[in-house]
């Protein structure tokens, strides 16, 4: 599924800190959504699913569901 299958997760804004190095002016205590590859690689953060959803598609990325 790597390049091919990603899966969004609903991540706290402490942790993208610590998945995203660069990000700068983060907001403490909010919900982010992070897309990933199916190896679990980040790939992109966005600040609603629908953006999410929107850059995998962009990507020709398959959503997997994950449980």
């Amino acid at each position: 599924g790597d390049g091919v299958v990603a899966y969004i997760r609903t991540i706290s804004s402490a942790e993208a800190r610590r998945m995203f190095p660069a990000i700068q002016g983060l907001p403490k205590g909010i919900d982010l959504y992070a897309l990933h590859g199916a190896d679990g690689t980040p790939i992109a953060l966005t600040d609603s699913r629908q953006a999410a959803v929107g850059h995998a598609m962009g990507d020709d990325l398959v959503i997997a569901s994950v449980h």
